[in-house]
């Protein structure tokens, strides 16, 4: 199946600058890629490329820093999403990495490194166990761009929307098959606790809720691994100027999870029906419960972060989607690391 460059799992480097961004959502404007920085070169950076030093950069509210301080023409406000945005411009892009691109030069490449042969491995682990074809899977993160350390997480990204409901499904059995590949156990989620919510008020046990019953996550041969799954081209709904956002501030709301065969995807979608707001914000007060109805998420920690049936606390920024001037609705974005959000209650 063919997908075009640029998208979710890719990494984008800048020609002058060489900084490195990662890929946020399928759909982009004509002139852009829409992409947060996550390397940048620095003199005291603890990881080398081609003779350049860089340094990784974590924290969202840091990375806004970092370029409206030293690079703000990576910075623009888009009209259609209602906010300012990172991005980088189709005509500054030295090179597009991709994860089928890594996991075929890591099949090719004759002397590897331990977290190359590590990913390289598990993929061929979830090829002949999960029965997915070559071209479904690569390998994503600071391997895919060179910038690995040793200590680094492995970072699988599977390609197509059936394929991944159909791997998905057999991750359970691969669990208990393999000696090398399991689920975390109490002192990695404990770990995890701190890494995912750190600064926010979830407690562990609420954590715990969702977290420990997550299948795209664990260790293999004792290193983190994480599984993103990309929906297949003919199910991305439109294109980037088909959807306009109107942003309405916070809110706080019980909702009851309806269908979340798409939680799995990044980004993550959840099919709700609102029961109740619970803030008093004068501006919700116009918005009806029934016109709100999803939660979606960039961040990957909110995949798999509920079933149907199941009902949530959600917080996190509402917006109107306007879609082709013929749908309205309300959905709930999920996007900060310590305000929002998705707390099983029953």
């Amino acid at each position: 199946m063919e997908y075009t460059k640029g998208i979710e799992g890719d990494y984008i480097e800048t020609k002058k600058t060489n900084l490195i961004f990662d890929v946020k959502g399928l759909l982009h404007p004509i002139d852009r890629k829409i992409c947060f920085l996550r390397f940048y070169p620095h003199p005291e950076g603890d990881r080398i490329k081609n003779g350049v030093m860089y340094k990784k950069v974590y924290n969202l509210d840091e990375r806004y820093s970092l370029l409206r301080r030293f690079y703000p023409n990576y910075l623009f406000y888009s009209k259609e999403l209602d906010m300012e945005i990172q991005s980088v411009f189709n005509n500054d892009i030295k090179k597009v990495y991709t994860p089928r691109g890594c996991l075929i030069e890591l099949f090719e490449k004759e002397n590897l490194s331990t977290i190359e042969k590590c990913s390289k491995n598990l993929c061929e682990l979830f090829i002949y166990k999960g029965n997915i074809s070559r071209d479904s899977i690569g390998i994503t993160g600071s391997v895919m761009v060179g910038l690995n350390k040793e200590v680094s997480d492995i970072d699988i990204i599977v390609y197509g929307t059936e394929t991944s409901h159909i791997f998905q499904g057999t991750l359970k059995d691969i669990f208990t098959e393999s000696n090398q590949f399991r689920m975390y156990n109490l002192e990695d989620y404990k770990s995890h606790y701190v890494w995912r919510v750190g600064g926010s008020d979830i407690s562990f046990k609420e954590f715990m809720r969702s977290e420990q019953r997550k299948l795209h996550q664990g260790k293999f041969h004792n290193i983190n691994f994480f599984i993103r799954y990309i929906k297949s081209p003919n199910d991305w709904n439109g294109t980037f100027y088909d959807y306009q956002y109107k942003n309405y501030g916070r809110i706080k709301a019980k909702v009851l999870i309806t269908d979340s065969k798409d939680s799995i995807f990044t980004p993550c979608s959840y099919k709700i029906n609102a029961l109740k707001i619970l803030d008093k914000e004068s501006i919700l007060k116009k918005v009806s419960l029934k016109e709100i109805l999803e939660i979606n998420s960039f961040r990957a920690r909110f995949c798999e972060h509920a079933q149907e049936g199941e009902t949530v606390l959600v917080e996190g920024k509402l917006e109107k989607v306007f879609f082709k001037n013929e749908l309205e609705y309300y959905r709930i974005l999920l996007t900060d690391q310590t305000k929002d959000k998705m707390l099983i209650v029953n």
